[in-house]
Formats: C-alpha cells, structure tokens, sequence
C-alpha cells in the first residue's frame, strides 16, 4: 500500500474539508473529532466537489442536494444519494498527512 504525502497537518483545519490531488485522483481530505479521514471528492448523486461541502457528526454533506456521506465507509447517510463513494487509508507521520488509493472496499458503479 503506497503512501503518498498530501499535505501538512497544519494545512487542515478541524471539520473543514481540503481538496488534494492523489496520483491525478481527486480526494478530500477532513481533520474532525482527532481523526484523518480521506474520501473521493466526487458527490456519487450530482458529481459534484465534496471538499466545498460541511462536516458534521463524521459526516461530509454535499452542497449541492444535501447528500451526506460516513467518512469512515463512505456510505451514504442522507438522501438523495443512494450509492458509496470510495474511502481511503490516511496515516500522519509527523506533521506529514500521507493518503493511500488503496482500498479493500467495492463500489458498485
């Protein structure tokens, strides 16, 4: 699983979404409750940017129509969107936040 360096630590501010490019993929990246969590920044309902979304309750709301997404699972939370999008590994070293594409999880398309 390769990690790649997206950002400081410092660049992150608590439950305030950071768009990031990961090997030409783009992820959103959001510091909230002392956790790292990185997520495909593609609403799977409007295809819209997630990182221009709110945080809340371990959730990223999506502008657009209101769908909001588990950080952990990426599942959807609240309607209109009904299919996950893709959650990745995220580890800190140091004030290094690293992001790997790797996944165990299947997206239905």
């Amino acid at each position: 699983m390769a990690f790649v360096r997206v950002c400081a630590v410092s660049d992150l501010e608590a439950d305030t979404p950071k768009a990031v490019d990961v090997d030409g993929e783009a992820v959103a990246l959001v510091h909230t409750d002392g956790e790292y969590f990185a997520i495909k920044d593609v609403c799977s309902h409007a295809d819209v940017p997630l990182s221009e979304g709110d945080v809340e309750d371990c959730a990223i709301e999506c502008w657009l129509h209101g769908s909001r997404f588990d950080l952990r699972s990426g599942k959807p939370t609240g309607l209109p969107a009904t299919r996950p999008v893709p959650v990745y590994p995220v580890r800190v070293d140091g004030d290094d936040v690293l992001v790997s594409l790797t996944t165990n999880q299947e997206y239905p398309q």
